[in-house]
């Protein structure tokens, strides 16, 4: 589990292709000399396993099921990645509960300044409107960052300087493909409704109705 808040970025020394898989060579550019092999380290929002410790550094493998819903497999020797280490317990909670696991790959659509501060639109796939808010939260390559408008196929969220200097954000163009995470509770709530909607139990229902859980009730929220 991971707070969204980058611990440091890293660079991408190796990736080499296996099959469908691929193997993760990463140089860290921030003091990291405790990593064990088999902890999970999330690199640009997907969490990975550390198969083999180095000094500066580490190497991972990612799965055929990984390479198929992130960024990694588009990666380029040289290229930039955002490093965050697991959650300890009793961490501070600063951002929100990421879980590593990347729903889809998300394009950015515009970058605008605004003061001092960047706004960025990217373009998602529509399944995932029901998972994302204004307001509420996103994992953008690991950051965690909150939605300022929302559209069927788009959203919008603010990039402050400090968050520009501490990751990859500052690196963002028209065309860049981030990895996108909707917020974990957003996830089961659109399940939950989708599972009534599939069952069509009126029982299941009429108790959904009973406890308040209503589609009004979640927009007022902010679902």
């Amino acid at each position: 589990m991971f707070t969204g808040l980058i611990e440091g970025r890293g660079e991408l020394r190796r990736l080499s292709k296996q099959g469908e898989e691929l193997e993760l060579e990463l140089r860290l550019e921030f003091p990291a000399r405790d990593i064990t092999v088999g902890e999970s380290i999330s690199v640009n929002g997907v969490c990975l396993t550390v198969e083999r410790a180095k000094p500066d550094g580490f190497i991972a493998y990612a799965s055929a099921e990984t390479v198929a819903h992130s960024s990694l497999g588009e990666l380029k020797h040289g290229d930039k990645v955002n490093i965050e280490r697991a959650l300890r317990l009793g961490d501070r909670l600063g951002g929100h509960l990421v879980s590593g696991h990347v729903d889809a790959v998300s394009e950015v659509a515009k970058v605008t300044e605004r003061g001092t501060s960047l706004e960025v639109w990217l373009t998602f796939p529509q399944a995932f409107t029901a998972q994302l808010a204004p307001k509420g939260s996103v994992t953008l390559d690991g950051i965690s960052l909150t939605i300022n408008a929302c559209l069927s196929d788009r959203f919008s969220v603010n990039i402050i300087p400090e968050t520009a200097r501490a990751t990859t954000a500052a690196l963002w163009r028209p065309g860049s493909r981030v990895n996108l995470e909707t917020d974990l509770l957003a996830k089961y709530v659109a399940r939950y409704l989708d599972f009534t909607k599939e069952t069509g139990a009126g029982n299941t229902a009429e108790k959904t109705r009973e406890s308040g859980l209503t589609l009004d009730f979640l927009r007022q929220q902010g679902f």
